[in-house]
Formats: C-alpha cells, structure tokens, sequence
C-alpha cells in the first residue's frame, strides 16, 4: 500500500582526510538547501505536500537520502531527489550550516551513550580513515571551506558511486526509465575507498568527565566485514552474547543489577568489520563488570555456545529480518545496502535461508578466528580521585 525511494551514496567518514572531516554529514545537510531552481523553503513543501515521510542518514561508510510515500507520489519524489542530488552548494547556506553542524557536534557531546563509541571507534582504528568521526570536530568544521565541500562532492556524488533502490508498491520499467533519463548524463568520477582488514589498536583509555553520574564503557574487537559469507553467523554471535534480553550480557549483568545496559552489536563494514559493546553502570561496578565480561569471553572461547542459545539467536534475527522487511522503507534499506556492498540483489528468503543454515561450528570456527574478548576499550567516567583511574586502568 505504500512505496519507498531512496539514494544510497557510498561515502561517508572513512572517505575523508582529517582536515575536511565532517563534510560527508556536512553535504548531507547542504542537499536539503536547495539547487539552483529550488529553495530550502520549496524543497520542504515540495516533500510536504505529498505527505511522504522523508529524511537522510550519513555514517562512517555511506550518505542515504530516502522518502516513503503514497505510491501516486512516488514518481514526484523521486525526481524530487534527482534533483536535490545536483544541490546548489551556496555560499550563504554553507555559512549558516557551520552553526547548524556545531550545534550538532555539541549536542552528541551530551550524549556519553554516543560520544563513547565514537571515541573508542576512533582509539580501535588508531589513525586508520575507518575512524574518523562522522560528525567531524568544531575545528574541523570551523576550518572547512566551501570549495573543499564542493570538491568533495564532485568526487563522491558521482554515478558510479550511487545506488538507487525503490520497494513497495511502484512501476518498475517506469521509475528506472525516469531515473536513467535524469541522471543518464552525470559524469563518472574515481570514487576510490581504502579497503583492507584492520584488528583493532587494543589501546586502552579512561576518560574523566564532568557531570557524569554512571560509568559508560565502549569495547570494540574485529569480526568479518559485509563481503563475507560469515556475517549471519557473527550476527548470530552478537545476539547470543550481547542482545538486550536473554543474551548473556543480560543474564550476568543487567538481570543481576550490576549495569543498566549491557549489549553487543555485530558492525558490518566494507571490507572489515567488528563487535561493539556498549555498557552503563555504575563506578563502584565497573571492575567487577568487566571481570564478568572477561569471564564471559574467556567461556565462550573455551566452551562455545549452545544449541538452545543458537535457535534463539536465530528466531530473533528472523523475526526481525521478516518484520523490517514487511515495510517499504524496511526493505528499501536491505535493498540498498546489498547492492552496494555486494553488488547483488537478494531476496528475503536468501536471507532467511543463510541464517537457518548457520551451525554451531560456524559460530565456534568464528570465534577461534575472532576472539571477541581481545578488544579496545573506552569509558567514561565522572570526575574522581585519581588513583582510582589508575587502578581500572591497569585492571583493563
């Protein structure tokens, strides 16, 4: 009953160097200012008048511009965002978005839950361009100029560097005939991305911070990357260890009451990939959470999983593979994102297929390549007495 559109423009933070990091999510922005015919007042009432849900995303590796809307509209917002992906890039937007961006760096500041992973994701890739920030800094953003962000773009946004995905209810001859019209004549560019496995620092930090009343802890470790055969498995790892109920994590931290939130994530990324924890509790915990989570690695390298622990594992993904992808914009997304990683299209029952098929062996054989427990780790903590950071420093 509904239709779903969207962009997918593979770059995001990884693609930039230090002294323009932040333009990715800065772009992101500045595609919403308008193009030459269009202001950002009528780009917003053009979308508003359809009544479709839109908005845009910019992540470490990818820049994704998408809408859900009636499928009598469907036609008008896509060449909506044809047009919008040719931006004007002004002068005077570029100067008042600087605040806008600021503004926004400051506000994930405030946010430890946030501020924590993206730093730690920035100790585990130590210098390599997978762990830039993609906010940027308010230096970076202060120092970025205009004609940098346009060069940027003419690298980045360029045909060969952009799917298309569209789900739901829609023509397809009709809206590939509208897009192969439209931007049939966009010029290639060298789109270049540095692809190569990386392990992880295991550089250790604890950072004191003001106006903190919980411990807020990062560990990150490698797992493969969104190009291997494997990712359902590790998918599967991070839920059995590291779901927010009934993992693990949950059992030995959160339903014992030493932290409020325990959980890890398998990250999937173009040509690597890693677990990532995220922790809260509070300081008088802290040794003895990461004891409990050592132990927990320590385990599973020894013992491995269960069988029980698997199927549960697996009818968590499912349901929530069938569920998202019941929607439009749910699909939309796994559409795009196979097609940019993978080049391919994948059906649902492909997916499903792969995620039944996982053994027992393939999480142990995982799990002796990639060792979850051999990891970098960040937290946050409030201001205190000092020999007390000392000592979680030696303990991690």
């Amino acid at each position: 009953k509904s239709s779903a559109v969207g962009f997918f423009v593979r770059t995001g933070a990884r693609d930039e160097i230090s002294q323009i990091n932040g333009v990715s999510h800065f772009l992101e922005h500045m595609v919403f200012k308008g193009t030459d015919k269009l202001s950002a007042f009528e780009v917003n009432e053009a979308f508003d008048k359809t009544g479709a849900h839109f908005n845009a995303s910019t992540s470490e590796e990818n820049t994704i511009f998408y809408a859900a809307v009636l499928p009598e509209y469907l036609t008008e917002v896509t060449r909506l965002w044809i047009e919008l992906m040719r931006p004007a890039l002004r002068d005077e937007d570029f100067k008042i978005e600087k605040d806008v961006i600021k503004e926004e760096i400051a506000m994930y500041k405030d946010m430890p839950s946030f501020d924590v992973m993206d730093k730690c994701r920035n100790f585990y890739f130590d210098g390599h361009p997978c762990g830039n920030s993609v906010l940027g800094s308010a230096e970076s953003i202060d120092n970025l100029t205009a004609e940098q962000m346009r060069d940027y773009f003419s690298a980045r946004y360029a045909p060969n560097n952009m799917v298309v995905a569209c789900a739901g209810d829609f023509d397809w001859d009709q809206i590939r005939s509208i897009v192969a019209g439209a931007c049939g004549q966009w010029q290639k560019q060298p789109a270049e991305r540095e692809l190569k496995h990386y392990t992880g620092s295991k550089k250790q930090k604890r950072i004191e911070k003001a106006n903190l009343v919980r411990e807020h802890i990062c560990l990150m470790s490698p797992a493969v990357s969104a190009q291997d055969e494997r990712r359902f498995a590790a998918s599967l790892l991070g839920a059995i260890i590291g779901d927010d109920v009934g993992s693990r994590f949950f059992w030995e931290l959160v339903d014992k009451a030493l932290a409020e939130i325990a959980t890890m994530i398998f990250g999937a990324m173009d040509g690597t990939g890693l677990f990532y924890s995220y922790i809260r509790c509070s300081s008088e915990n802290v040794s003895k959470v990461l004891d409990i989570v050592r132990g927990i690695f320590q385990t599973l390298s020894e013992n491995g999983v269960t069988e029980d622990e698997l199927i549960k594992a697996k009818n968590k993904l499912l349901s929530a593979l069938v569920i998202k992808n019941e929607l439009p914009m749910g699909r939309l997304v796994e559409i795009g994102f196979n097609w940019q990683y993978l080049k391919q299209y994948r059906t649902i029952d492909e997916d499903v297929n792969a995620i039944k098929a996982v053994t027992i062996d393939d999480i142990h054989s995982l799990l002796k390549e990639f060792n979850p427990g051999d990891f970098t780790p960040v937290s946050y903590t409030h201001l205190r007495a000092h020999e007390t950071s000392l000592h979680l420093v030696c303990r991690l």
